[in-house]
């Protein structure tokens, strides 16, 4: 049976609340993640991430106070990310109900982050965020960033993800810069390209405006796709998304 291409909303939450902005800027309020996260899981959501978009700008940890609650309310796999700098703070959000981590600077700071959560929690808990966008001086063409697409890195986002993979990560959440809050689609070179280096589950993000985006993420090779406004402001449902995929010829749950 080929595998279900799962669709994944995404909280950015910044100081409890989940915001949405255009390449991380100019931040709207889009709710409360508690009751966003319990909305979606109701609308047929097949996992859940939260992300907590100021945690390693601002240098601190995840929330992990609305993790928990969030965890208590919903049943699907809930993947949480920003500011895990460490093994203790994976071992701290698994605590707090997280089913999945994802690491992003700090693994780029130091990739040996990679290496140390995977041998003691296992790969299937780990999932490298890349937030990649065209330029830099890069063989592939697109470079990794940090701080919201901020900053630029000098690494190779292709090179980057394969590296990641064989340091141990489960699944490549790969978010177009470019792309991140325009809604005008998926980046699908990227997409394609990254394919080409890994064959572990692949997370589309970043640009998601209408159901037949998701249906081209998932032809360029995506596993999964993520949005995180269409869902919040009522542009697309997580059911008209599943149809489309569904009427494309794509198992869905």
């Amino acid at each position: 049976m080929p595998v279900a291409i799962r669709v994944i909303p995404c909280l950015d939450v910044d100081g409890g609340r989940v915001v949405k902005g255009v390449h991380f800027q100019n931040l709207r309020d889009a709710g409360d993640p508690v009751e966003l996260a319990e909305r979606y899981s109701r609308e047929g959501a097949d996992e859940i991430t939260f992300l907590d978009v100021s945690a390693s700008s601002d240098g601190r940890g995840t929330v992990r106070e609305v993790v928990g609650r969030t965890a208590e309310q919903v049943f699907v796999p809930l993947t949480v990310g920003g500011g895990v700098r460490s093994v203790e703070d994976v071992d701290l959000l698994l605590r707090s109900g997280a089913d999945k981590v994802s690491v992003n600077t700090a693994a780029i700071a130091r990739p040996e982050l990679i290496d140390e959560i995977a041998a003691r929690f296992g790969s299937q808990v780990l999932v490298i965020s890349v937030d990649a966008r065209r330029g830099g001086e890069t063989a592939s063409g697109y470079e990794v960033t940090t701080h919201g697409g901020r900053r630029g890195t000098g690494l190779d986002a292709v090179r980057w993800v394969k590296e990641s993979a064989e340091r141990g990560v489960g699944e490549v959440l790969l978010n177009s810069m470019d792309a991140d809050g325009t809604t005008a689609g998926f980046d699908l070179p990227m997409l394609r390209d990254v394919r080409e280096v890994t064959t572990l589950p692949l997370i589309a993000s970043g640009g998601a405006g209408t159901a037949e985006h998701f249906v081209a993420a998932a032809q360029a090779g995506a596993n999964a796709v993520l949005a995180a406004s269409v869902f919040h402001f009522g542009t697309v449902s997580i059911g008209e998304v599943k149809g489309a995929l569904r009427e494309a010829g794509f198992p869905v749950r």
